[in-house]
């Protein structure tokens, strides 16, 4: 159904990366080092959009000795559902530690201990993302910002590029490439968390039109806490607070690891308040230092959040926190569609998290690991099609109207879908506190949606993204209810009231597809053997 027209930017490349930030740029650096021609487009500005490149992120980073790397590997499993699978986990421990060590060779700025030896357990995202620019660039990759990819472009023999809007110049692009990497990060619903406006499922939707399955998707119910007035959602922090009703009644069980949904359904009837007062001293200088952005909002409203209450909220984070995303079929990322590999939160993060995950530590392991594997595997692949990638027919896979020049101007149903998708996906009492019916009845409303948008007729170019945006949360809202709906226990993140008890027989991921019809079934959660 695509109508995309007037290609304004037309380039070839080996390899294509679709998403700027620390997946995609490992991506982009991995690939070019073996001499392929690379493009990478971000949604973006490369280095500075997404949920990275904003603020401090801590790293899986395990030195390589055995009882610290048994310890990390243990310490999510049950918390994940016994779902993750601890040869994945090896691979993720050692690349991430190569990485990280790679990093500091490069010039990243790790700060110091009292013996002076770098503390490489995390990572500042200002500072990151600025030399993963740095180096994409001098790797010789060719940066398109703002510029979103709005649909894949594939033939009978698997993807071979991606087409799409420059959103500050009204230029369309299409790169024709030998293969492509989808790291176009997770899906938070415009929940205004922090960075993660640009993060709405359009990788998901993209890979499901060529072909490709979800994985883990009913683990996508993340929500982080953060002030009212703030899109900062460092639930780490959290950890230093109480919980308040309005008259100062400390929320008795409320807390940023169990206890948050102690805290929702005291936000559906009334508001939360909080306090760091857990902190010490000797604690607060340091929190300052290592989160300065945390702090900002506080600070401007005259606000001190070590001894004085402030309203909280919950702000849903989706897929971007929680273990869901395309499934991968190996050890190098790829997906069941030739040429096309997934990278970063825009995979399944299952293999080494199961159920459950949270904010930086293993996923930001996993971004530069499968954005590194991904890497290295799309410009193996490109290499063996040799000339042949540049001689395809490859035709654009949209599974909705696309925008197009001198498309009759008519109100936009983007916003309309875009707010049908959100009542669905954000409120507590259906997303979190899951049953089968309020999860069913959310399914018939967003199969009507995802009818209503597919019959719609084409956008304006200017309202292309918006309108691809609304599509992709809905049918990340669908695959997640769906698969939920599937999973009759609680288990990892997800969490159905009706069936409050892990149930030993569903020890099993839960594959999704489909688009107009949407399909769920189980795999078995661990592999026999993973490639080292």
């Amino acid at each position: 159904m695509s109508h995309l027209l007037g290609t304004s930017i037309q380039l070839e490349a080996d390899v294509l990366i679709i998403g700027g930030g620390p997946a995609g740029t490992w991506a982009a650096i991995t690939a070019a080092a073996s001499g392929t021609k690379v493009v990478l487009v971000d949604k973006g500005y490369c280095g500075s959009s997404g949920a990275t490149a904003p603020s401090g992120t801590g790293v899986w980073y395990v030195k390589p000795d055995k009882q610290e790397r048994d310890e990390a590997k243990n310490s999510r499993y049950d918390l994940g559902g016994q779902l993750a699978d601890k040869a994945w986990m090896d691979r993720v421990l050692d690349r991430t530690y190569g990485n990280m060590n790679k990093l500091a060779d490069w010039g990243y700025p790790f700060p110091l201990d009292d013996e002076g030896n770098q503390y490489r357990r995390g990572l500042q995202g200002p500072e990151y993302m600025k030399l993963m620019r740095q180096l994409v660039k001098k790797a010789g990759v060719t940066i398109l910002d703002h510029s979103p990819a709005l649909e894949l472009l594939a033939d009978d023999h698997g993807v071979g590029g991606a087409s799409g809007v420059q959103t500050q110049t009204g230029n369309t692009w299409r790169v024709t490439a030998g293969a492509v990497i989808i790291a176009t990060g997770g899906c938070a619903f415009l929940s205004k968390a922090l960075g993660c406006n640009v993060l709405t499922g359009d990788g998901y939707l993209m890979a499901a039109e060529a072909g490709a399955d979800m994985s883990g998707m009913e683990f996508s119910n993340a929500y982080a806490i953060a002030p009212t007035f703030s899109s900062v959602t460092k639930t780490a922090y959290y950890r230093y607070a109480s919980f308040y009703y309005k008259d100062g009644t400390v929320i008795e069980g409320a807390g940023s690891t169990k206890g948050r949904s102690v805290i929702a359904r005291t936000l559906l009837s009334e508001p939360v308040y909080c306090k760091l007062d857990k902190a010490t001293d000797e604690l607060k200088p340091l929190l300052r230092t290592a989160q300065t952005n945390f702090f900002l909002p506080f600070d401007r409203l005259g606000i001190d959040p070590f001894t004085q209450m402030f309203p909280v909220t919950l702000r849903l984070e989706g897929t971007v926190r929680g273990t869901g995303g395309i499934h991968i079929t190996d050890e190098t990322c790829a997906t069941k569609v030739p040429g096309l590999y997934a990278a970063g939160d825009a995979a399944t993060r299952e293999m080494i998290c199961g159920g459950f995950t949270g904010g930086g530590s293993h996923n930001a392991a996993w971004a530069m690991s499968s954005g590194s594997w991904s890497g290295e595997a799309a410009a193996n692949y490109a290499r063996k099609l040799g000339e042949q990638a540049a001689t395809r027919n490859v035709k654009g896979l949209s599974s909705t109207n696309l925008g197009k020049s001198g498309a009759q101007e008519a109100p936009s149903k983007a916003a309309e879908y875009t707010r049908a998708v959100q009542d669905e996906a954000t409120p507590y009492e259906i997303n979190l506190f899951r049953t089968e019916e309020k999860l069913k009845i959310s399914l018939q409303r967003l199969d009507q949606v995802w009818q209503d948008i597919r019959n719609d007729a084409a956008p304006t170019q200017a309202e292309a993204v918006k309108s691809r945006e609304a599509a992709a949360m809905t049918a990340t809202a669908r695959w997640m209810y769906s698969s939920a709906l599937a999973r009759t226990e609680t288990r990892g993140m997800h969490k159905r009231e009706d069936f409050p008890q892990q149930d030993g027989q569903q020890k099993s991921r839960l594959l999704s597809g489909g688009l107009d019809k949407v399909w769920v079934k189980p795999i078995p959660a661990q592999k026999e053997a993973v490639t080292q």
